[in-house]
C-alpha cells in the first residue's frame, strides 16, 4: 500500500460543495491500495503511520506521534498515487488495485484506525473530492508498505 501522509493544523474534504470529514492538528493520509495487497500491508502501513514521530517535543525536535499529540486522521483514498509516468506523460494506473480491491482494503485501512485511534475522519471512496489542507511545517512523507 501507498500513502502520502502530511502533518496538518486542519484539514477538510469536500464532496458535492459539502465537508463529510474534518479534523484539526493531526494528519492528512492520502492512500491507495495497490495489485496485490491485503490486509497485511494496510495493518503495517497504518501500525507505521500511528507510530512516526513527526510531531515537535517541547525542544522543537521531531519527536512525537500522532497519538502521543492526540492529533486527528483525515483518511482520503487516491488512487492516483499507483500512477507510473515511465512510459510517457499520460500516467498508467494498471498498478492500482482494482476498484472492488481498492475500496475493501481502504474501508478495512478505516475500520482499523478507528479501532485505535479516537479521531478519524474520511473521504468518499471513488468520488471527485476537494482536499482543503493547512500543511504543518510543511511535512510531507510518502510511504510504500509492501
Amino acid at each position: 500500500m501507498i500513502s502520502v501522509v502530511q502533518r496538518v493544523s486542519q484539514a477538510r474534504v469536500m464532496v458535492n460543495g459539502a465537508t463529510i470529514g474534518e479534523i484539526g492538528a493531526g494528519l492528512l493520509l492520502l492512500v491507495c491500495a495497490e495489485k496485490g495487497d491485503s490486509e497485511a500491508q494496510a495493518d503495517k502501513l497504518l501500525a507505521k503511520i500511528l507510530k512516526l514521530r513527526i510531531f515537535s517535543d517541547e525542544a522543537g525536535k521531531m519527536n512525537r506521534s500522532v497519538q502521543d499529540v492526540q492529533g486527528g486522521l483525515l483518511v482520503v483514498s487516491q488512487f492516483t498515487l499507483a500512477a507510473d509516468v515511465s512510459g510517457g506523460n499520460r500516467p498508467s494506473f494498471t498498478n492500482a488495485a482494482a476498484p472492488d480491491d481498492g475500496r475493501r482494503l481502504y474501508d478495512y485501512f478505516v475500520q482499523q484506525a478507528r479501532s485505535v485511534h479516537p479521531v478519524v475522519a474520511t473521504g468518499e471512496f471513488g468520488a471527485d473530492m476537494k482536499v482543503h489542507l493547512v500543511n504543518d511545517g510543511p511535512v510531507t512523507i510518502p510511504m510504500t508498505i509492501r
